[in-house]
């Protein structure tokens, strides 16, 4: 999975998050590998909550939090994103003369969140019906906070 993300052309990437806000990366996962976690949606236990985007105002269609423990495949992944989306949150914590307090393991980014009260798992399953869309909004859960997300499509 590492090597996969660090193949992402990682300055196309920074130039547009810069210029747009957001940035393509091209396909991470396999068709196997989308399937199998598509096929988690319906197991409630692999789920901590499930959240109807209308009643929230922030679209429509329903996401779905991941509960402890993480499919393996979503926890290879957050690591593997983190060493790259590190750096740009960096530099733009620091073009905004903002802290950047991201340390450079992911684990101890974790750590940091738990021992601050933080250990509701953050990563989510999107599922759209047909016309659903998402809007633009950010969870938070807390003090400690990193600006950067990856969806995977």
């Amino acid at each position: 999975m590492a090597a996969r993300v660090d193949a992402i052309d990682w300055d196309a990437a920074c130039t547009e998050l810069d210029s747009l806000g957001i940035a393509a990366t091209g396909p991470v996962l396999d068709v196997e590998e989308c399937h199998a976690l598509a096929q988690l949606y319906g197991d409630e236990q692999r789920f901590r909550s499930t959240i109807d985007m209308a009643h929230h105002r922030f679209g429509e269609g329903q996401y779905r939090y991941f509960a402890h423990p993480l499919p393996e495949l979503v926890t290879r992944l957050r690591a593997a994103f983190w060493r790259h989306l590190l750096p740009i949150a960096r530099e733009w914590a620091e073009r905004r003369d903002d802290p950047a307090p991201w340390p450079d393991d992911f684990d101890e980014w974790l750590d940091a969140c738990h021992a601050a009260g933080q250990t509701r798992p953050t990563p989510l399953m999107l599922r759209y019906g047909p016309g659903d869309w998402n809007a633009l909004h950010r969870d938070l859960y807390g003090e400690l906070v990193f600006p950067l997300q990856a969806r995977l499509s």
